[in-house]
């Protein structure tokens, strides 16, 4: 009779298993959306050179729990002319998607919801219902707002969908399994996936940011142009679901995807001998990336409408059929080795980092020479 982990019967440890991983998605959610808004407000601050939350608790590790507290006690306020249906249900329309993510994602040896064969197609799935969420709140709060808030995300989440789920693939021809448990256990020696596919790393990269609403991408819910984009009509503890837990949530899981696919998941020192020792390996990876989303966001100004489909559509999508390409046609020319599609990848990188800042140069060159010969106006060249 097969023994499960700890000599534990398979029957009951498959729903320890289960309890584990959602036990860890709860943890990771919930307390990890306060541990964010501490993080990001503290790493903000040593930035601008300023002091951030420190009144409430010891260095103000509190004041993210008195802002959880204040959202939850405050009325629950809605204006009159919303749709009241679609506007309930738009909260729950974000958040679930991104709660059902964890059910997919390895967080330790064995320690995982459901080990799907299909798992990475789970979660693009997942990943592309947002998007309903957002445009039914623009919709259903009857505000302008909102709604040029939602028409934004819907154009903004639907075409970076494109370079993210086609970064994703050539993982998959690699690895040739979709299963996250499986591309987890094949980066068991140092040789992980983003020293094979380092351009792949960045589209999904890049992507991930404008997925999740984040610095230089944060169009939907741009506060200087819309009030609060989507979100302008939500207050108390349905703007806390849809804002604090959901983005952050999303955070985390976008990171968690770039840590299992490219980084090796929980593999790490010591998970041979301890293998809960992977949930903490998991988690120092998946924070590394928060606290890099978090520094890009303090550093990067925000891009114009035009400038972000742009680069989308005429920059990433392009790039990312490129890659396929090459990545396919060297797996069928050399099946046994991943050297010439590592070289290529990398390549590939190297054009995208020395391209991106002759374009820009090219385009604002052009620019300014449309201004001088009056095609333009001077503060457009100058906007770039």
């Amino acid at each position: 009779m097969p023994v499960g982990p700890f000599g534990l019967d398979p029957l009951v440890w498959l729903p320890i298993r289960l309890l584990i991983a959602v036990g860890l998605a709860l943890f990771l959610i919930l307390n990890g959306a306060l541990l964010q808004i501490y993080l990001e407000r503290k790493i903000q601050a040593a930035m601008q050179d300023r002091i951030g939350p420190y009144h409430v608790g010891p260095f103000g590790l509190l004041q993210t729990f008195a802002d959880a507290i204040k959202l939850i006690a405050k009325e629950d306020v809605r204006a009159r002319l919303t749709d009241p249906y679609f506007f309930i249900a738009a909260p729950a329309l974000v958040f679930t998607p991104m709660l059902a993510s964890w059910a997919v994602l390895p967080f330790a040896h064995d320690v995982v919801g459901a080990d799907l064969n299909i798992g990475l197609l789970y979660l693009t799935t997942l990943g592309s219902m947002t998007v309903l969420g957002i445009v039914i709140a623009g919709w259903a709060s009857n505000n302008k707002y909102a709604i040029v808030g939602g028409l934004r995300s819907a154009g903004q989440l639907i075409s970076y969908e494109v370079p993210q789920i086609l970064a994703l693939v050539s993982v998959v021809l690699v690895v040739g399994s979709l299963s996250m448990v499986d591309i987890t256990r094949s980066q068991a020696g140092p040789l992980v996936n983003v020293l094979v596919l380092p351009f792949s790393f960045a589209l999904y990269f890049i992507s991930a940011l404008a997925e999740t609403n984040r610095t230089p991408f944060d169009l939907p819910e741009a506060e200087s142009e819309l009030v609060a984009g989507w979100l302008t009509e939500y207050s108390g503890m349905r703007w806390g679901t849809m804002l604090a837990l959901s983005e952050y949530g999303e955070v985390t899981v976008v990171c968690s995807i770039m840590t299992t696919l490219w980084f090796g998941g929980w593999q790490g020192p010591g998970v041979d001998v301890a293998p809960l020792l992977g949930v903490l390996w998991f988690t120092l990876k998946v924070y590394a990336f928060v606290l890099i989303f978090m520094w890009i966001r303090a550093t990067l100004p925000r891009m114009r409408i035009d400038q972000l489909m742009s680069f989308c559509w005429k920059g990433l999508i392009p790039l990312a059929l490129l890659n396929i390409l090459l990545v396919a046609v060297l797996l069928m020319a050399f099946p046994d080795t991943r050297i010439p599609v590592a070289i290529a990848s990398w390549a590939l990188l190297l054009g995208f980092v020395a391209g991106v800042p002759y374009v820009q140069r090219r385009r604002l060159a052009t620019l300014r020479a449309r201004a001088r010969a009056g095609q333009v106006p001077a503060h457009a060249a100058k906007a770039g």
